[in-house]
C-alpha cells in the first residue's frame, strides 16, 4: 500500500456513504418520484466504468468504492423503478 492508498480509500468511503440517507429515506417513505431515472442510469454507468478502470489497475480504493456505490445506486435505481410502478398502479386504481 502506498503512502497516500488510505487518501483513496477515505476519498472512496465518504463519497460512497453519501447515498446511504437517500437510500433510508427512499424505503422509508417508499417513494422515489423526485429521483431522475437517467441521472441514476449514467451515474451507475459511470461508476462501472470506474469499476473496470480500478480493475485494470489492481486499485483497492477504486475496486472498493465503486463495487459498494454500484451496489448502493443499484438499490436506490431498483426502488425507483418498483416504487415509480407502485405510485402509477396507485394513481390508476383512484381514477378507474
Amino acid at each position: 500500500m502506498s503512502d497516500y492508498t488510505w487518501v483513496g480509500l477515505m476519498a472512496g468511503s465518504i463519497t460512497s456513504l453519501a447515498v446511504v440517507p437517500q437510500l433510508i429515506k427512499t424505503w422509508r417513505t417508499k417513494h422515489a418520484r423526485d429521483l431522475s431515472f437517467w441521472q441514476q442510469v449514467i451515474l451507475i454507468f459511470g461508476m462501472f466504468l470506474w469499476l473496470i478502470y480500478g480493475i485494470v489497475l489492481n486499485d483497492t480504493p477504486l475496486i472498493a468504492a465503486n463495487a459498494f456505490s454500484l451496489f448502493c445506486y443499484g438499490g436506490l435505481l431498483t426502488m425507483k423503478i418498483i416504487y415509480d410502478r407502485a405510485d402509477k398502479q396507485r394513481f390508476n386504481d383512484y381514477v378507474d
